[in-house]
């Protein structure tokens, strides 16, 4: 029998679907801009760097790319073919809208990662012979820097595993197939691996709906991990579940039934009241298995928020204006979330889904009335199915790339070709009416340098305003490693303003004071905006330690 706060929880999402059925969301703006047609590869995994620059890469077990690598360059005893001279990865860079090829050496298919402390890309995982594999990039701003492969290995492969950089600037890789375990980069001497086994606890016989677990760092230092529909609270150092949350009402939401999740912005004022996880769209249990068979599921349309820090958490559904798997789930600067690609029925998968969906959706998590939270934005004209990906650039604009649903690149006679695009969304926000309302940062000052802030220090930032019409807030924002619709690490911070001043009649000067400790914002670089009025600057880029 299902516990009452089950059943009210259930009898709540039927109620208010029955209201969103019979609301008429609000339409927004937006305006899509094709920035490249083809780039040579299917955008699967992106991270975005310090130096505005974004590592984007595919697999390399399917066949020569459409991009060549640099004369000499070549991958050879192939899982496809004996001699690979076309790369499977690529960087672009943001201000030029230019981009590299770069050389991968082993398979870096369905892969995680993370940042670390010092801006570097500590990457994981893959299939065959990458699944143990560990690999670095460190941004530069020559042509000089590309893939380096470690000669330590994981302990067991990671294929479909979730990373997340911790307070101690380590990172942590949390199962994948068959893996149902965590292990840490770079490890202790006395450690190996750790059985996790609420991962075996949450796999779906014939379908897993348990990869790619939903990760945040909770502020008090512990992992909040979701997979299929459950939770728990984990603290990693002792291997020990604190605590297991309610599953979420509805649908599964990991892949293959992909659904995304974000932790709601973290508002410093100074101190923390609350701590929110948000997961939305997903798919029934047996939606895979189905698809299979050429009969597709509708995707969930539901949303879930869970606020951790509850004596007795319960989850709060809402929900979006359309079904959605797939969708990927990005934090703005305004401390609004958005919400892109994916599709109206299936699942994650070779073929495995239709109906892609177009629109994007703006969310406003601090809208008190929750009929209004959801805005339908401008839609897209290309589909964005299985292995497509976005990310936040420090303009505020958001990089959209990839699709691709077949075993190969496949771009004819197919109903969804292989997509070697990219793609920039700017929001409502970036609108020309708005750009008045913009500010422009002049300069980070901090104790020591612009670039280098240490926890619970203050640090002052100066900027232009055409017209100051109102306060303003200042938003931190990690950059995100983002594939298969989880952008792992994520976090948004509202930072505490202790003061503010004007300077002359169009610079204003505000002084923050910075995240108290490496479990509110681990170590790291991260993109500083101004918001005024909802209208963000560009970043400043600031890195705490």
């Amino acid at each position: 029998m299902a516990s009452p706060s089950l059943t009210f929880s259930l009898i709540l999402a039927i109620s208010l679907l029955t209201l969103c059925w019979s609301y008429p969301f609000r339409r927004g703006g937006g305006t899509w801009k094709v920035l490249h047609r083809s780039v040579g590869i299917s955008a699967m995994h992106m991270q975005l760097f310090h130096n505005n620059k974004v590592m984007i890469f595919d697999r390399t077990d399917f066949g020569p790319s459409q991009v060549t690598l640099p004369f000499g360059k070549c991958r050879h005893n192939d899982e496809a073919i004996s001699e690979d001279c076309t790369a499977h990865s690529i960087l672009y860079d943001v201000a030029s809208n230019t981009f590299r090829p770069l050389m991968v050496q082993t398979n870096v298919w369905c892969s995680s990662g993370a940042l670390d402390s010092h801006g570097a890309l500590i990457q994981t995982g893959g299939y065959h012979a990458g699944d143990h594999k560990v690999r670095t990039f460190t941004p530069c701003d020559d042509e000089l820097c590309d893939w380096i492969e470690l000669p330590q290995n994981l302990t067991v492969q990671r294929w479909y595993a979730s990373d997340h950089i911790l307070p101690d600037g380590r990172l942590i890789i949390v199962g994948g197939r068959k893996a149902f375990s965590y292990e840490f980069f770079p490890k202790n001497l006395q450690e190996s691996v750790f059985y996790f086994s609420f991962l075996s606890e949450t796999t779906d016989p014939g379908e897993e709906n348990n990869l790619y677990p939903f990760l945040h760092l909770l502020p008090d230092g512990n992992l909040f991990v979701f997979a299929n529909q459950r939770s728990v609270l984990l603290d990693y150092k002792r291997n020990q579940v604190l605590r297991e949350f309610p599953p979420i009402p509805g649908e599964k939401r990991s892949y293959p039934a992909t659904g995304s999740s974000v932790m709601l912005p973290l508002r410093l004022k100074p101190q923390i009241s609350a701590v929110e996880v948000m997961v939305c769209g997903g798919a029934r249990g047996g939606a895979y298995t189905m698809a299979a068979q050429g009969i597709y599921v509708a995707a969930s349309s539901s949303c879930g928020r869970l606020r951790v820090t509850d004596p007795d958490p319960e989850w709060r559904m809402e929900f979006m204006p359309m079904d959605r798997v797939m969708p990927d789930m990005l934090l703005l600067p305004t401390a609004d979330v958005i919400i892109l690609n994916g599709a109206g029925k299936g699942t994650a998968g070779w073929d495995s889904a239709v109906d892609p969906v177009l629109n994007p959706l703006l969310y406003t998590p601090a809208q008190p009335d929750w009929r209004k939270r959801f805005i339908v934005l401008n839609p897209t004209a290309i589909p964005r199915l299985y292995h497509s990906t976005a990310t936040l650039l420090p303009d505020g604009r958001i990089l959209v790339g990839g699709s691709n649903p077949h075993v190969r690149y496949n771009f004819t006679g197919v109903r969804y070709p292989t997509e070697l695009s990219l793609e920039a969304f700017s929001p409502p926000y970036l609108g020309s009416e708005h750009i008045h309302l913009r500010p422009s940062i002049l300069s980070v000052e901090g104790p020591t340098d612009s670039l280098t802030v240490s926890y619970g220090q203050n640090f002052s930032i100066t900027f232009s305003l055409m017209q100051l019409e109102g306060e303003c807030t200042v938003t931190m924002v990690a950059p995100s490693f983002t594939t298969h619709s989880f952008a792992m690490n994520q976090r948004l911070l509202v930072l505490y303003i202790a003061s503010g001043q004007q300077i002359s009649s169009f610079t204003h000067r505000v002084t923050v004071h910075a995240p108290p400790t490496e479990n509110v914002a681990p170590p790291g670089y991260y993109m500083v905006f101004v918001v005024h009025r909802g209208v963000p600057s560009e970043c400043a880029w600031i890195r705490i330690q």
